[in-house]
């Protein structure tokens, strides 16, 4: 087993045990306030704020892991060396051996465990909750890790400005790129918009033989350039119609007669 992960082994059975010794200390002054068993257990008495306590310091541990892993060595010379890591996990099992020296000598089971689980709570309470936070202030007022902080949160807004700017020099090629293909179909697709502006807008005496040449052009225009030059066609001819014949009603048609060509489909029915 690698020395991070029995480290963490040792955090986790720590934790535990602080729980348990909380929890004994819990239940030990119900009891000596006169509180019954069945009532500290119970569902609807105080069992529910044993549970509540019991997780939040356990949360309270699991976020310190987390915090703890995120220190930076060069920031946190002390905090994050092998020594104070040992010291800081073991810091329940400490206060429990210093409990067990300091009631030698006491026959009383409950006491004698009463004192023990006061000395894990103290010792982990004095080290997780008072030395800890007071040592990683210290550290941060260093030169040295003062000048690492400052380069390290100068380097962070750096990157973060640079892919910000990344970001918006990728958003303007694409628009620029969509623009000069739009300008392309326009150019392209001018005599094609014309055309067929000019047949469904005059008077249709084979309705068949116009249904196929839109067709046939709407399967050309998928074959150039797919469904965005078919879009690009279609808005072209809505356009002209608009401008020209001021006749656009119609023009829904060429998206039923459309239907089914490559990924084009008809909103509605004409």
């Amino acid at each position: 087993m690698s020395g991070h992960r029995a480290l963490k082994a040792v955090h986790i059975a720590s934790t535990a045990w602080f729980a348990l010794s909380a929890g004994y200390i819990f239940v030990l002054a119900l009891r000596q306030a006169g509180f019954r068993w069945w009532v500290i257990f119970s569902l609807s008495g105080y069992s529910a704020l044993l549970v509540f306590l019991l997780i939040s310091l356990y949360l309270f541990a699991i976020f310190r892991g987390v915090a703890r892993s995120q220190k930076i060595a060069i920031e946190h010379p002390l905090t994050t060396s092998i020594y104070y890591l040992v010291l800081y996990d073991t810091s329940p099992f400490l206060g429990a051996l210093a409990g067990c020296l300091g009631m030698i000598g006491e026959n009383r089971i409950s006491q004698f465990m009463l004192g023990i689980a006061l000395g894990t709570f103290w010792a982990t309470f004095l080290v997780w909750v008072i030395i800890d936070p007071v040592t990683g202030l210290l550290e941060m007022l260093l030169p040295a890790s003062r000048k690492y902080h400052v380069e390290r949160l100068a380097q962070a807004k750096a990157q973060r400005e640079k892919r910000k700017n990344d970001r918006e020099r990728l958003v303007a090629e694409i628009l620029m790129k969509e623009e000069l293909e739009i300008r392309h179909w326009q150019k392209v697709l001018k005599p094609n918009a014309e055309k067929l502006a000019g047949l469904l807008t005059t008077n249709i005496i084979d309705i068949k033989k116009a249904e196929r040449e839109v067709v046939d052009m709407g399967v050309d225009t998928w074959q150039l350039g797919g469904l965005s030059c078919m879009q690009q066609l279609h808005s072209m001819t809505m356009e002209i119609c608009r401008k020209e014949y001021q006749d656009s009603m119609i023009i829904d048609c060429i998206s039923t007669w459309w239907d089914g060509i490559g990924s084009w489909r008809s909103p509605s029915l004409c």
